[in-house]
């Protein structure tokens, strides 16, 4: 839906079901329920998370036409896709595999490249349309420094090769399409120093000369292309766990002439915890209920002289409470967005509000923007609503606190 000059949706990864099956008919039930509960008499946007699977089945004609034949009788539109994850996304032990196959792999370009091309059938004219995606690949699986620049040199070819698809479409369709590759903690970009190092020392020395041989252009040009074609996927939760202030990200990735593709509106569990290591075990039994076996809940904490401590998941973080020098934690657990407290936790919804309140005054920045919180199903009992309530519920707080 469009509020002021932003489109707003929600994240269909929220919708259990890899199929193209599954996730139309979610869409086709979830859809109209959320834009009654709304209120929504204009279009309404569409953030569509398609799997490998599903975009294998949706490409083709006949299952694209009766798409668009839906998307047209319910008033609705899509102008952003979820690639990030490949695979199963719901029911399972997803954890690291959530970033396989990575950019090193050819299924992963080839996946991206083909959800680009439905993409820009489904793209309504006018607009421009992105697809986040991972930030290359789990920092983990990299065990010496040789494996991780072999990583990076077949990493930053496949980039290289979906930007070439792009300019191709554009030329073809007149449709401007970008890759928003989206930080997050233990993935080879986890921050903004790290997203701005993967232009400067991978992209653009590789990309400008690629770029300028394959279309006849200057490498200048090839510059502001590929510039053009990978921005960042801005996950609000993702940055707020490693304490970056929004107004100084933004700012260091202007600075640099990088692009903000899509916004993701979601926030983290966060903790004080207390000085005295005796009064911490109570904190250990309310933990448990997020650390769960689905995703992987990584923690960064804080210490006083500001340096952050890292840990892959919240079990592992938890064998250390009792003796860790931190005096905050940030939990990569997205829970909504409504709420700032969870009993003895608070999340980092300050963080989004901060967010909203620079785009009232810096517009340009993007007009993207997608709810994603997706653990629902995990979520502590009494934080559970029904699916349709939690995402309208989610919707309405950010259109709120957007047109205040």
């Amino acid at each position: 839906m469009k509020i002021n000059d932003f489109h707003l949706s929600y994240c269909s990864n929220i919708h259990p079901g890899e199929s193209w099956e599954a996730t139309f008919e979610n869409l086709k039930k979830y859809i109209p329920e959320v834009r009654q509960r709304l209120g929504v008499e204009g279009a309404f946007g569409i953030g569509l998370r398609l799997s490998n699977e599903a975009s294998l089945v949706l490409k083709e004609e006949g299952n694209l036409k009766e798409f668009m034949g839906w998307m047209d009788s319910e008033n609705a539109y899509v102008f952003t896709l979820n690639g990030f994850p490949y695979g199963d996304f719901h029911r399972q032990v997803v954890k690291e595999k959530v970033h396989f196959p990575d950019w090193t792999t050819t299924d992963r370009r080839d996946y991206t490249i083909r959800s680009f091309s439905i993409l820009s059938r489904l793209l309504p004219y006018g607009m421009d349309g992105g697809i986040s995606t991972s930030p290359i690949s789990y920092r983990h699986w990299f065990k010496t420094e040789s494996e991780f620049s072999e990583a990076m040199e077949t990493a930053t070819l496949h980039l290289l090769e979906v930007v070439e698809e792009l300019v191709k479409i554009r030329k073809e369709t007149g449709k401007n399409l970008h890759l928003d590759i989206e930080p997050e903690p233990d993935g080879i970009l986890e921050n903004s120093d790290e997203m701005i190092w993967l232009f400067t020392d991978w992209l653009l020395p590789k990309g400008k000369p690629y770029l300028a041989k394959r279309f006849g252009i200057t490498e200048e040009e090839a510059e502001l292309v590929l510039k053009n074609h990978i921005q960042v996927c801005y996950d609000v939760c993702h940055f707020a766990i490693v304490y970056e202030r929004p107004a100084d990200t933004f700012a260091k990735f202007e600075k640099e002439g990088i692009k903000i593709g899509k916004i993701q509106i979601s926030a983290a569990l966060k903790l004080i915890l207390p000085g005295e290591f005796s009064s911490r075990e109570g904190l250990r039994e309310k933990l448990q209920p997020f650390a769960e076996s689905t995703y992987l809940h990584q923690v960064v904490g804080r210490n006083s002289d500001g340096s952050l401590h890292s840990y892959s998941d919240l079990p592992q973080a938890l064998e250390k409470l009792n003796d860790c020098g931190e005096e905050e934690w940030r939990i990569h657990f997205h829970v909504p967005v409504f709420l700032d407290n969870y009993g003895s936790f608070s999340s980092t919804q300050r963080e989004i509000l901060s967010v909203l309140e620079h785009l009232k005054d810096n517009q340009e920045l993007t007009n993207h923007l997608e709810v994603e919180t997706y653990t629902w199903e995990v979520l502590p009992e009494d934080t559970r609503l029904g699916l349709g309530e939690s995402i309208s519920r989610e919707l309405d707080w950010v259109i709120q606190n957007l047109s205040r």
